[in-house]
């Protein structure tokens, strides 16, 4: 089966999640490429909009060919980068199509604006298009305002899932989010994202005794992830003289208003690390005893199955998905609630976890590389055979 992957975002703003899903089928013996147009932004970082590369290349990502473009888009014209992205997706398949052949089937990741450009070739080519969807109902509301709405985007998103051969919800909680925008008249079969289970893999932590309690929080600095709820909590817990340590990372952690925050709030043992690579993800999270976010908004927040693949327990809110309340592993509580997030981070303190290896297991089972790739694999197969 020759799949090629389109993602809506990827390096330098995320979208990993589209290689790891890429690498997953490859391991099956499917042929994966990914066709990858990236638009930067100046306020995203000036150093990349400058330095990248300017024209089409090759190269190779963990041994997967990702045919890459990076778009400059102009502040404030969301309307003519959305046109500009998707007309250079079109020419670069059209120049992959001359020298790869056509593939068989076409993988969207995110409708805006990936799966837009998908239906489009799959207009022109006759090749069926897949849509993972991943972007929370907050995000969308941020670009569309809140439902009803009568946003330009609507119309063209809602008939790109109409028209999707099938769409793939990253959480079955997701359909029902969004339906105010796109309603429900398409096909979906939800799969979890998948995490490199054998590099986040189980680990013994250091007996607790003699030092702080560490906890660990690893999301951008945004409101959507409730840093202002977490630093709340942690206050009251610092006040009650909880021996703790915060341990976060993300982008813009290291920032300015991240820092006033800590210390307007005179939080102690907070140490922030900033954008982090993989492997040192995967160190922080073998270095601490439970890993917390306080999000407002989430389809399916990787870090918690990657938290809990290591071995550790996580705190998270209501808009997690039912797929990660992993029984004896995750703690839920309400959104926007410090006082509840206080209670659930002392408890854990409070009590010896001693299921690590135990849940690391549960994790493989639902989100490693083979368990996705042969569910996606399954899901193409079908729809090339109903062909």
């Amino acid at each position: 089966m020759h799949i090629l992957e389109i993602p809506s975002f990827f390096p330098p703003y995320g979208g990993l999640f589209c290689l790891d899903q890429a690498k997953s089928l490859a391991a099956l013996g499917q042929e994966v490429r990914i066709l990858s147009n990236v638009q930067l932004g100046i306020s995203m970082g000036l150093k990349e909009y400058i330095r990248l590369p300017y024209s089409c290349y090759e190269h190779q990502m963990d041994g997967i060919t990702v045919v890459q473009h990076y778009q400059r888009g102009l502040p404030r014209a969301v309307r003519w980068n959305v046109r500009r992205w998707v007309r250079k997706v079109q020419r670069m398949f059209d120049a992959y199509v001359r020298k790869y052949g056509k593939p068989d089937i076409l993988h969207a990741h995110c409708a805006k604006w990936a799966g837009y450009a998908a239906m489009l070739i799959s207009r022109k080519y006759g090749i069926p298009y897949v849509v993972t969807e991943h972007l929370p109902l907050l995000l969308l509301e941020d670009e569309f305002g809140k439902a009803p709405s009568d946003a330009w985007q609507i119309p063209l998103l809602k008939e790109t899932y109409e028209k999707a051969d099938m769409v793939i919800p990253v959480s079955e909680e997701l359909v029902d989010d969004i339906a105010c925008y796109y309603g429900k008249d398409y096909r979906w079969q939800w799969v979890s994202n998948t995490i490199d289970t054998n590099f986040f893999s189980y680990r013994e932590r250091t007996i607790r005794e003699g030092r702080p309690f560490r906890f660990c929080c690893l999301a951008d600095y945004y409101y959507r992830k409730g840093y202002d709820v977490l630093f709340a909590a942690y206050k009251q817990l610092q006040e009650h003289g909880c021996e703790m340590e915060l341990h976060v990372a993300g982008l813009n952690t290291d920032g300015a208003d991240c820092q006033k925050e800590i210390e307007k709030m005179q939080l102690r043992g907070v140490k922030t690390y900033g954008r982090i690579d993989k492997k040192r993800v995967r160190e922080l999270l073998w270095e601490c005893d439970a890993l917390v976010l306080a999000s407002r908004s989430e389809v399916q927040p990787l870090v918690l199955l990657e938290a809990m693949s290591t071995g550790i327990p996580v705190i998270s809110t209501e808009c997690v998905p039912q797929c990660l309340r992993i029984e004896g592993g995750c703690t839920i509580v309400p959104i926007g609630d410090s006082d509840a997030f206080a209670r659930a981070m002392f408890e854990l303190q409070e009590k010896p976890f001693a299921e690590g290896r135990e849940l690391s297991i549960k994790v493989n089972a639902m989100a490693s590389p083979e368990v996705v790739g042969k569910k996606i694999e399954s899901i193409f197969s079908e729809i090339l055979s109903s062909r």
